[in-house]
């Protein structure tokens, strides 16, 4: 799976005009299952964000998480992120998993990050979405759980 994380003071996501997810200070999450995810990358990639120290401590440095800093997430489906732009001018998304396996692993990665203890939101996966957000830093960073055994 892959994840485009974007540490925010404030984010939300609009479907026809109407919010349907927000979060405050934490971080605001694209995500995109690849071809071959299992829930098992789902678990994993949620165990990672869950621990990455990107959040400033006391003395101003990035050493806390967002566990640590009791933050929230909005997490955002984003088949995307799987563009394969090496050909021509048309990105390609071949790389990514179906839809119905998309859906079934963005809402497992939403659902572990919740069991982890962090208060998740999401979008409405495969809707047209207006995603908002106010980057704090800023601070955005790309995670796959191909990066890690």
């Amino acid at each position: 799976m892959r994840a485009l994380l974007q540490r925010t003071t404030g984010a939300k996501v609009e479907v026809d005009g109407k919010l349907i997810g927000q979060c405050g200070h934490g971080f605001l999450i694209l995500v995109c299952a690849m071809a071959g995810d299992t829930q098992s990358d789902a678990d994993k990639l949620a165990a990672r964000v869950s621990k990455l120290r990107v959040f400033q401590d006391d003395a101003g440095k990035m050493n806390r998480s967002i566990l640590d800093t009791g933050g929230s997430a909005l997490v955002v489906s984003q088949f995307t992120l799987a563009a394969d732009t090496s050909r021509g001018n048309r990105p390609g998304f071949s790389s990514a998993a179906a839809p119905d396996i998309g859906r079934t692993l963005y809402e497992h990665f939403a659902s572990a990050l919740g069991t982890l203890g962090i208060k998740v939101e999401t979008g409405e996966f495969g809707a047209d979405m207006a995603v908002t957000l106010t980057n704090d830093g800023p601070i955005t960073i790309w995670m796959d759980s191909a990066d890690r055994g």
